[in-house]
């Protein structure tokens, strides 16, 4: 089944790819989860982190995560509820650095797998290039500032179209149990 967006697991996501540079550009860390994304998708058929992504200029943003860095930056929304969201991380301008180790029990070995193969896969592209990369089929679908439908970051990251059949699959389950 599709979940919805687990703020446990952004976390961890994000401070266990930021944990493997030390700090890291907003973009890059955006970036990185993203080709995560299509990879746990080609594989498992599911999103790690479940958030929503928005075609942008530079590119595929988490919209959540997006406004949670933003807060922690200061210069976005804040609210209460997230201040151990807020706590984990410190941004300076667009450098995120986590100040905590993430809770690995909130990612799962296949998660883990997939950020970690794309982290090798992409540690030594420029941002230019990174952006370059992420204007796929799927960014191209999508209207500048407008969301992205997961189904097309599948396929843009080489999903069969039987597991993209399996993915429609759990999408009409979870609707009809009210999970999405």
């Amino acid at each position: 089944m599709l979940e919805r967006f687990d703020i446990e697991t952004a976390k961890a996501a994000m401070l266990y790819i930021s944990g493997k540079f030390g700090k890291i550009d907003l973009m890059r860390l955006f970036k990185i989860l993203y080709f995560a994304e299509q990879h746990h998708l080609k594989k498992w058929g599911r999103l790690i982190v479940n958030d929503t992504y928005i075609a942008m200029k530079f590119g595929p943003v988490p919209s959540i995560l997006y406004d949670l860095f933003k807060g922690v930056r200061g210069d976005g929304f804040i609210s209460n509820k997230y201040s151990f969201f807020y706590k984990a991380f410190s941004v300076d301008e667009y450098t995120v650095c986590p100040l905590e180790e993430p809770d690995m029990d909130c990612l799962s070995v296949a998660a883990v797998n997939s950020i970690d193969y794309t982290i090798e896969e992409n540690k030594g592209l420029s941002l230019d290039a990174l952006s370059e990369k992420s204007h796929d089929s799927a960014w191209n679908n999508a209207n500048i500032n407008n969301v992205i439908d997961f189904l097309d970051i599948a396929r843009a990251g080489g999903t069969s179209e039987q597991m993209i059949e399996l993915i429609c699959e759990r999408r009409e389950v979870s609707r009809a149990l009210g999970c999405v």
